[in-house]
């Protein structure tokens, strides 16, 4: 049996928890006081104010996922979050020599560039904007961390849109074709249920001694035009869209899971209409 932090125990995080906690230690490390999981130990603590972390010094974990999301959508919210609160839990383990692999999940929103190629982990991060930079200098933090530390490994998830039950901004969207955006894009995603089973199957092949990668993109088998997906979800949902002509595209990025696939991990939502069903026919 592990120890395993997971810090961040939002929807992902609670999810990878319950992935984890019938064969290990799990602690959650969470700002709300609203209770966490059954079956995990919660410590309620603030990643951006170090003088509350102190419990994790004598807490020892094999396993670290960070997890954690940003309060709001400015520069300043993504270096606390991503940026200073990810060092100063890493900071809270430099005396543990049990650690053995961290986990940052990370996001494809580092992939800036415009282009007609599938990009994979090969493809160099060329951030557009503040959070993607900042997510790339968190990324770069754990690498050099992990260097000083010469003990432990480290591995950055890069997630593409979550989707789940419970995350239905877009199939709402569907329902009301003027809220549909102007430009049409390549769009990606990834179902939250096979995002945390990716996360928990890694960290069992880390437990059992097997090497993985140092970076995965956290994606489906089918990255799509999001006019494409609208519509499916529109005519899922009874609405008719025959009077609306799918734009050009104009911009997205399309991502691979081959690195993903490769590891053996079975997706149980391959694409979205396969995700996007089930979570429709629970809303029935």
């Amino acid at each position: 049996m592990a120890n395993i932090l997971i810090v961040g125990c939002g929807d992902l995080g609670s999810t990878i928890a319950s992935n984890l906690k019938h064969e290990h230690k799990v602690t959650g490390l969470r700002r709300s006081i609203q209770a966490a999981s059954s079956g995990m130990q919660t410590i309620h603590a603030d990643v951006t104010q170090p003088s509350t972390l102190n419990q994790l010094e004598t807490l020892k974990p094999n396993i670290v996922i960070y997890c954690v999301s940003a309060d709001a959508q400015t520069d300043a919210s993504y270096q606390a979050q991503y940026v200073t609160g990810f060092k100063n839990i890493l900071v809270t383990q430099a005396n543990n020599l049990a650690l053995q692999h961290v986990f940052f999940v990370s996001s494809t929103r580092l992939y800036g560039q415009k282009t007609l190629d599938i990009l994979d982990e090969t493809t160099p991060a060329i951030p557009n904007d503040f959070g993607g930079w900042r997510l790339l200098e968190a990324e770069d933090l754990l690498k050099d961390m992990q260097v000083k530390s010469n003990q432990w490994k480290s591995t950055c998830m890069r997630l593409s849109g979550i989707y789940g039950n419970g995350r239905l901004y877009l199939a709402n969207m569907a329902k009301d074709p003027a809220r549909w955006p102007a430009e049409n894009n390549w769009s990606n995603r990834i179902h939250r249920d096979d995002a945390a089973g990716f996360i928990a199957f890694l960290v069992k092949k880390v437990l059992d001694q097997q090497i993985i990668g140092d970076t995965y993109i956290v994606t489906d088998d089918m990255p799509t035009q999001q006019y494409e997906v609208l519509q499916w979800l529109a005519g899922q949902q009874g609405v008719d869209t025959s009077s609306i002509q799918m734009p050009p595209i104009s911009g997205g990025k399309r991502l691979s899971n081959k690195r993903l696939r490769d590891t053996g991990f079975q997706l149980q939502y391959p694409n979205y209409q396969v995700g996007y069903r089930q979570i429709l026919k629970k809303l029935v």
